[in-house]
């Protein structure tokens, strides 16, 4: 597959990791996507994509495009054959100046882009992106449409700067020396993170703890998962195994197993890294 990135300019690199390009074939028909601190928005450009946002939901076609806000469970994306996108990689708070609704409105459930941004303008969109073959000039003109709707959103520094110390420590910071340092009752920061974010502090906080502890697993080698329970900050490891479970839908063997068959069948995809073969 064909993966071109590009990082935004001011404004909106306070607000998204980066735009990118992606086209060719996918290496599995299905792939299960682990819960993580990484709101998304794509514009489909091809066929439409197939989602299922949990085990006891239907599988459903997204035409032109999704968005997603932080997830709290393992969800499901079937690309197309061939596939050919553009979209956004959002910081936890990113998402949010570009939404009509409260972020917590789409936690666990993906909408259509024509849900967020009404069916002219992205039509529009798409239709001046595929005007161009140009992987960098079709970001540029995603970047150009990200500025134009960007809106001023009440409690977002609060979020951002609470959010950043939460990713900065991987989760380990205590959610209570936050709030006091801001000056603020939790019951006050659990409604903006939920309306910016989606999910409380504390819940964003298990998700970086989470995603960390993943990152850092080497599957070349035998996993000792008590150990990485316990560095992590699991006390009991049976809490361990059903976050795991919880966050990716499997158990931490089957995990391990799924992580190792993408790297020997597809070495040095564009996607390996997160996604896991669902097929």
């Amino acid at each position: 597959m064909e993966y071109v990135s590009r990082v935004p300019g001011p404004p909106l690199d306070g607000l998204i990791y980066d735009l990118y390009y992606l086209a060719g074939a996918p290496p599995y028909s299905r792939l299960m996507l682990p819960a993580a601190p990484a709101p998304l928005l794509i514009v489909n450009l091809g066929a439409p994509f197939l989602i299922r946002a949990g085990i006891d939901i239907e599988t459903a076609e997204y035409a032109d495009g999704c968005v997603v806000t932080t997830p709290t469970r393992a969800w499901e994306f079937g690309y197309p054959t061939p596939t050919r996108s553009v979209g956004v990689h959002f910081k936890p708070w990113g998402l949010a100046p570009f939404l009509p609704m409260p972020a917590a409105e789409l936690c666990d459930r993906p909408a259509t882009v024509e849900q967020i941004w009404g069916r002219p303008a992205i039509a529009e969109l798409r239709h001046r992106v595929t005007l161009t073959d140009a992987p960098h000039e079709m970001l540029m003109l995603l970047e150009e449409e990200l500025v134009r709707r960007l809106r001023p959103i009440d409690g977002l520094d609060i979020v951002r700067h609470m959010a950043g110390a939460i990713a900065e420590t991987g989760g380990a910071v205590p959610i209570s020396d936050l709030g006091v340092a801001a000056r603020a009752s939790s019951t006050y920061l659990a409604k903006r993170f939920k309306e910016v974010i989606g999910v409380t502090p504390k819940r964003l906080a298990r998700s970086y703890r989470f995603t960390a502890t993943v990152l850092a697993l080497d599957v070349a080698e035998p996993v000792d998962w008590g150990d990485v329970a316990a560095r992590a900050g699991y006390f009991d490891q049976a809490h361990f195994v059903h976050e795991f479970r919880e966050f990716t839908g499997l158990t931490p063997t089957r995990y391990v197993e799924a992580r190792q068959r993408f790297i020997r069948e597809h070495p040095d995809h564009a996607l390996e890294g997160w996604p896991l073969p669902a097929d």
